[in-house]
C-alpha cells in the first residue's frame, strides 16, 4: 500500500503528543492557584514577622535588652572565637557520629540474637539502652567527665574532650541501636527464610540480606540522631573543654554581656539547618519511592 505525501507526513508526526484544551487550562489553574498561594503565604509571613518586630522593640525592657544580648562590639569580638571553638564540636559529632554508628549496630545485632544461648547477651544490650536512654544526657557527661578522672586510674585519659565524647558514645549508642533494631525487625521474616532456603547461613543472611534493608530504611531517624548529636556537642563544655559554648562563656564571664551566647547559637543553628534540611529531602525521597513500589 503506499501512501500519499500528506498521509505519510501525518505518520511521522503521530508520535507527538498534543495535551487537549481541558489539560491545558487545568494546568494553566494549577499554575495560577500555585501563584496564589505563594502571594498569600509571603504577605502572612511578612504581616507577622512585622507583628513580632513590633511587640518585641516597643516591650519596656527591650534597650537593655538589646544592650545584653544583641550587642555588635561584642557580637564582633566572639565570632571567631566561636569559629574556632566550633571546629571542636565538628571534629566530636564526626568521631562519636562513628562510634556511635558501629556501637549501636552492634547492641542492634545483639538484642536479636535468638537462642537461649545468647540470652546474657540480649540481658546486656536491653540493660544498656535502657539506662542510657534513661539517664540524662548531661549527668552521665558529668559522671563521666568529673568522675573518671577522680578514680585515677592508670593509663585512663582525663581530657575533658575525650571524656565528653565516651559520654556522648554512650548515650547516642543507646538510641541509634534502638533505631537499628526496629529497623531489623521490621524485615519481613520471610526474608531471611529465602536466604537461608539458598544456602545462607543466619550470619550471611543478616549481613548481606536483614542488615542492608534495616539500615535503608532507618536512613531518616539515623539523621534525625545525627542532628541532635550536633547539638549536644556543646555539652562538652562542662567538663573545660574550649568549644564554641565554652568560648562564648569566656566572653561572658568577663564582660558580663549575653550576646556571644547569641552568636554561639546562630552558629549551631546555621550548621544544624542544612543538616535537617537534607534529613527531610532523604525522607521525602525515601517516601516517594516506597509509594512506587521501590523500596523492599
Amino acid at each position: 500500500m503506499t501512501l500519499t505525501k500528506d498521509e505519510a507526513g501525518q505518520e511521522d508526526t503521530g508520535d507527538s503528543y498534543a495535551p487537549s484544551q481541558r489539560r491545558i487550562e487545568r494546568e494553566a489553574f494549577k499554575r495560577a492557584r500555585s501563584r496564589r498561594a505563594t502571594a498569600i503565604a509571603a504577605v502572612s509571613t511578612l504581616v507577622t514577622a512585622v507583628v513580632l518586630y513590633l511587640v518585641v522593640v516597643n516591650a519596656p525592657g527591650w534597650p537593655r535588652t538589646k544592650e545584653t544580648f544583641f550587642n555588635g562590639q561584642y557580637a564582633r569580638e566572639a565570632f571567631p572565637k566561636v569559629l574556632e571553638g566550633l571546629w571542636l564540636n565538628v571534629r566530636l559529632l564526626f568521631i562519636c557520629g562513628a562510634a556511635v554508628l558501629v556501637l549501636g549496630m552492634l547492641i542492634a545485632i545483639a538484642r536479636t540474637l535468638r537462642g537461649p544461648v545468647f540470652f546474657p547477651l540480649r540481658f546486656l544490650a536491653a540493660a544498656y539502652t535502657d539506662f542510657f536512654r534513661g539517664l540524662p544526657l548531661i549527668i552521665n557527661l558529668m559522671i563521666v567527665v568529673l568522675g573518671v578522672p577522680a578514680l585515677r586510674l592508670q593509663g585512663v585519659t582525663v581530657d575533658p574532650v575525650w571524656l565528653g565524647g565516651t559520654a556522648l558514645t554512650l548515650t547516642y549508642s543507646a538510641y541509634v541501636a534502638e533505631v537499628f533494631r526496629a529497623g531489623i525487625e521490621s524485615v519481613h521474616p520471610s526474608q531471611r527464610a529465602a536466604a537461608r532456603s539458598l544456602g545462607l547461613s543466619n550470619r550471611q543472611a543478616l549481613r548481606y540480606v536483614v542488615l542492608p534493608q534495616a539500615v535503608r530504611r532507618q536512613v531518616p531517624p539515623l539523621l534525625n540522631d545525627l542532628v541532635s548529636l550536633q547539638k549536644d556537642t556543646g555539652l562538652v563544655s562542662i567538663g573545660g573543654a574550649i568549644d564554641a559554648v565554652r568560648a562564648a562563656d569566656i566572653i561572658v564571664g568577663r564582660s558580663l554581656n549575653y550576646t556571644p551566647y547569641i552568636v554561639a547559637g546562630l552558629v549551631f543553628v546555621a550548621l544544624t539547618i542544612p543538616m535537617t534540611r537534607f534529613t527531610d529531602w532523604v525522607t521525602a525521597r525515601m517516601d516517594r519511592r516506597r509509594a512506587q513500589g521501590g523500596i523492599a
